[in-house]
């Protein structure tokens, strides 16, 4: 066991003790009496509220487990259950009309539309790679993708691709920057003479600014629907000196936001796996954070991005960003955390302690008067994550009043992020905005969790559909449709992001593109892509569709969806599944989850791209692994499938995820013994899925995680 301090009734893990007096506290302003104290009043006054809030849940989920089961078999009558869900308090009476009141809100939140990131907070190199994402080259993004239908030949750079990217190139620039006369691809120079831009744009309000000149590495600015294009003119580049107009690249404003995770993408289980998160964290806030590795044999060094200093038109001068504005996302209310034990010796609920450490890193950059800052409006953004219902909303707006008080912080400098990924907050998703209306700048919907949640509140109701069949469901689009509608209606526009989820397949990006135009067509202002390069590509998007004109047509046009289609349970009373279809249900969830939980256990991987069962590369989280475990558990639940199927099923899968990590020196196999930790974690998810809370797999997950590190 780790030497642990004592203070204010605490007990706290030495190495938490030592960064948070050592690196987070100095420059602050706060004194460590009054960090700790802080520190005690969460653990020991909040502490017993936030069990109370999961003592709630689970009540409420016992409740509508009783009411299920007593109808087993019928048809369920949609007005007796939702006045039944009212009657337990799981459904609150929906309040007046109002709007939020955020305030200091920045623009990338707030007015631009545009790609946002959200990336493990625990790796250093694609914390930078992500923050850095804020511009990307949209030929590196076309060349070296499936984004034009094929992907690059090996070798050498081809010119013949090389030309179909610049077609691809200009055709888009025709598309949202077009010329007032002829095409981009006809042009033979760009040039900048004082405030002109030669040649003539249809919309001149579209130049936005230049720097450097034509000889010499000239950059130009153009606007598109708020975000920025940057054509880089230099002719003693390779492709510029090949180009008509000696065009090197074509540069977009990318990914105007990342959500730094200290949640679903990482596997934090213990003191030292959180010092390495708030430790990153920190460097980003400093702007001090780089890291060394080796790619093609030599070392490289990565460090933040500086902000970019433009003329205007009008002869003024104005900085562009360089990196994008870093959200941290914390903890939700569920989870504890050994690295703090209060005065019981119970552990900590892992989300008091990151509200209060990330804020306090956070005032790094906000301390700051000068040079490269995160948020240029005062603000700190938290993500919050699986809160059910606006009373768990209206905890964490106290948590973070009090995290400002101890800190010394305006009230609301912290904004929240409320992720609509829990029944009980899309059911209540109005309440709950306003249960945070000085805060919120921030709200989502996220397919995987919310399904997750789906299946495990109405496990009694019967067998569920199979995953694939989700997404054509009434509740989905109900859903979705809501969640924009009533973020609207509420006033978020011009105020917060309204967001949709990930992209989860991040080598088809030709297939991205053609679907994820959708996402600023439905009126999102943000949608999730899962690397930078795809921030890249979806940025056209954003380009190509006016979400503010588009967010002013829905709302003109009234609300969509219902609460009673939201609340439409996706079961399958008297469907007789094919042995195929189970079959393939059962293989295609089991190599899932082992492919993530293998990684997640044994090298504390919170987040990667793990193939599944046809060797697709998918981007694989908690959330993922969620709705696969659920979704077996409820076949296994109802008889749809034998606890024997299932065990054969995951004994095959393994030995497929094997094959499939037979190049990873780091890697255990699990085939032929199954008897390793990872193997028995997957198989807890399933088998005692149904006593999972709401079906999240970090119980299951933290606990084998840890056993596996006290046995190395």
């Amino acid at each position: 066991m780790s030497a642990r301090i004592e203070t204010h009734g605490l007990k706290v893990d030495k190495i938490l003790f030592d960064l948070v007096e050592e690196k987070v506290l100095p420059n602050t302003g706060v004194a460590s009496e009054a960090f700790w104290a802080g520190m005690a009043t969460l653990a020991h006054e909040f502490g017993p509220e936030n069990r109370r809030l999961l003592e709630v849940r689970a009540k409420m989920q016992g409740q509508i487990d009783a009411w299920h089961r007593a109808r087993k078999g019928k048809e369920i009558d949609q007005a007796e259950y939702i006045a039944f869900l009212k009657e337990i308090g799981y459904l609150v009476p929906e309040g007046s009309d109002f709007a939020v009141e955020t305030q200091g809100v920045d623009p990338e939140m707030a007015a631009v539309a545009g790609p946002q990131l959200v990336v493990p907070v625990t790796n250093a190199r694609f914390a930078l790679n992500a923050a850095n994402a804020r511009w990307g080259s949209l030929y590196d993004a076309l060349y070296g993708t499936d984004a034009m239908g094929d992907l690059p030949p090996a070798g050498a750079y081809n010119a013949e691709r090389g030309a179909r990217v610049i077609a691809w190139g200009r055709a888009h620039l025709d598309k949202v920057a077009p010329l007032a006369n002829g095409s981009w691809a006809d042009i033979s120079e760009l040039l900048v003479t004082g405030s002109t831009l030669t040649p003539a744009l249809k919309d001149a309000a579209q130049f936005a600014g230049h720097t450097g000149d034509a000889g010499k590495d000239l950059r130009v600015l153009l606007r598109a629907n708020d975000l920025l294009i940057e054509l880089v003119v230099d002719p003693s580049h390779t492709i510029g000196a090949s180009d008509k107009a000696k065009i090197a690249d074509i540069r977009l404003e990318s990914a105007l936001s990342t959500i730094m995770d200290c949640e679903d993408s990482v596997a934090c289980v213990d003191a030292a796996d959180k010092v390495g998160a708030y430790a990153n964290w920190l460097g980003l806030m400093k702007g001090d954070l780089e890291e060394t590795f080796e790619k093609n044999g030599k070392p490289m060094t990565r460090r933040m991005a500086s902000d970019r200093t433009y003329t205007a038109p009008d002869g003024s001068t104005f900085s562009v960003k360089g990196r994008s504005l870093m959200l941290v996302r914390n903890v939700g209310h569920l989870m504890t955390n050994p690295a703090i034990l209060d005065r019981d010796g119970q552990e900590i609920g892992e989300g008091l302690m990151d509200a209060l450490i990330t804020a306090a890193i956070a005032m790094h950059d906000l301390k700051k008067t000068s040079g490269n800052r995160n948020s240029l409006h005062g603000s700190v953004y938290v993500v919050k994550p699986k809160m059910h219902g606006p009373e768990e909303v209206g905890f964490a707006v106290r948590i973070f009043d009090h995290v400002e008080q101890v800190l010394g912080l305006p009230a609301n400098t912290v904004k929240l992020g409320i992720m609509d990924e829990e029944r009980r907050t899309s059911a209540n998703l109005k309440e709950c905005i306003r249960a945070a209306k000085s805060r919120v700048a921030f709200i989502n919907t996220g397919f995987l969790d919310r399904t997750g949640d789906e299946i495990h509140t109405s496990m009694e109701a019967g067998p569920m559909l199979p995953k694939g069949e989700m997404k054509g469901t009434d509740w989905i689009k109900s859903y979705e449709e809501r969640n924009v509608d009533i973020g609207l209606a509420c006033g978020l526009q011009g105020k917060a992001q309204i967001g949709k989820g990930m992209w989860a397949m991040p080598d088809a990006m030709a297939e991205m593109l053609k679907q994820k135009v959708g996402h600023p067509q439905s009126g999102a202002n943000c949608a999730w892509v899962p690397s930078p390069t795809a921030a890249t590509l979806h940025a056209t998007h954003y380009h190509a569709v006016n979400v503010k004109a588009r967010q002013a047509e829905l709302k003109s046009a009234g609300p969509r969806g219902t609460l009673e289609q939201l609340l439409t349970i996706p079961v399958t009373i008297g469907r007789n599944f094919s042995e195929e279809e189970i079959r393939r249900e059962i293989e295609n969830n089991a190599q899932g989850i082992l492919g993530y939980v293998v990684r997640w256990v044994d090298q504390g991987v919170g987040c990667s791209k793990v193939p599944d069962i046809h060797d697709i590369a998918l981007m694989e989280d908690r959330a993922t692994c969620r709705i696969s475990s659920q979704a077996l558990a409820n076949w296994l639940h109802h008889g749809v499938v034998l606890e024997d199927q299932v065990m054969a099923a995951m004994q095959k899968m393994a030995a497929v995820v094997d094959r499939q990590n037979a190049s990873d020196a780091a890697y255990t196999p699990m085939a032929p013994a199954f008897d390793g930790i990872a193997f028995k974690a997957a198989c807890d998810l399933v088998f005692d899925g149904i006593e999972q809370p709401s079906g999240y797999t970090e119980p299951v997950l933290h606990r084998r995680r840890l056993e596996l590190k006290a046995a190395l």
